[in-house]
């Protein structure tokens, strides 16, 4: 009796697709990132849509952003995570200090997210005006191992201003904003930026440029870097539109994940986006169309064969 229960129980499940396929985990783990930027809400919200279109139970992890979620890929602590194309291409080619000479070969392109575009704030009584009046300052960043945490000193860096970074959260750093504990806040994240907003909830505040030379010799040492615009409408007390640069995100896994799950995850999220635009605004960029973005990491064969049902020819060198 009890053998025949078993056999009707898996015999429902498999009907009503309840069970997970040979080889695919019960449950996934999303790497995101910490509290005040665009990863946690974005991620929460993709984790329920996966769970609930798929049926697989996603548990979402606080990180400390896209390089440590590649690093918790790599080393399987995580089944997803969320990353930048600009940390990406760090791990990829071991060029930055974080990877520790270490190539990250093992991760695999899901799917695009939204553009990540680099800005600052400061309180309007500040008298910083430019990115070289933060020379000497105490500029807030974010994670030390997020995009904006290993991007902005290598900025400055580049320009030739010393800056006293301060790493935290982002909900953090927009406190110590407000009580006048660092000088500027810079960071980057899906438009708008939690953080941002509620600091010009709570005070007038000022949106500190990018000079047109400044952005032209970043992307010449950082050439992986994209121009992006922030359109004037994103926050209240922006004045205009705001150039600046910025980096794609895209969802990622491990080469070892089985193709079919890879193949549900993609198209869940590509074909219900708009379930995710309701709860952040990036994500009307989730489309398949910005598959392009990605210009050097291999897409998953799961997420593969999803572009090829949609028609989209990805090249050779991102096939691997």
């Amino acid at each position: 009796m009890r053998a025949l229960c078993i056999l009707l129980l898996a015999l429902v499940a498999a009907l009503h697709g309840a069970g997970p396929a040979a080889g695919q985990p019960a449950n996934l783990t999303l790497g995101t990132a910490r509290p005040g930027g665009t990863y946690v809400i974005y991620g929460g919200f993709v984790a329920r849509l996966i769970a609930k279109e798929a049926r697989i139970p996603v548990a979402t992890r606080e990180t400390d952003g896209p390089n440590d979620n590649i690093v918790l890929l790599s080393e399987k602590k995580i089944d997803i995570g969320m990353t930048t194309m600009g940390i990406a291409h760090q791990a990829w080619t071991a060029s930055a200090p974080w990877t520790k000479g270490k190539k990250f070969r093992e991760i695999r392109a899901l799917f695009p997210m939204y553009d990540t575009p680099f800005h600052f704030v400061v309180l309007e009584k500040s008298d910083i005006r430019s990115v070289k009046d933060m020379a000497r300052r105490k500029v807030g960043v974010g994670p030390k191992s997020g995009t904006p945490g290993t991007y902005f000193p290598m900025m400055f860096k580049t320009l030739g201003i010393a800056a006293d970074f301060q790493f935290g959260g982002a909900a953090a750093m927009a406190d110590q904003l407000i009580d006048g504990k660092i000088d500027a806040f810079a960071f980057a994240a899906g438009l708008p930026i939690d953080a941002f907003s509620m600091i010009e909830d709570e005070r007038a505040v000022r949106f500190v440029r990018y000079t047109d030379q400044e952005i032209a010799a970043i992307r010449k040492a950082l050439p992986e870097l994209t121009e992006a615009t922030i359109p004037r409408t994103t926050y209240r007390q922006l004045d205009g539109d705001h150039k600046t640069l910025g980096t794609f995100n895209f969802f990622v896994a491990h080469m070892d994940m089985i193709d079919s799950l890879a193949y549900r995850i993609t198209k869940t999220v590509m074909e219900q986006s708009g379930l995710i635009v309701k709860g952040h605004a990036s994500a009307k960029e989730t489309v398949p169309e910005n598959w392009d973005r990605n210009t050097f990491l291999p897409y998953h064969p799961g997420a593969l064969k999803y572009f090829a049902e949609k028609g989209i020819k990805v090249p050779a060198h991102l096939r691997r």
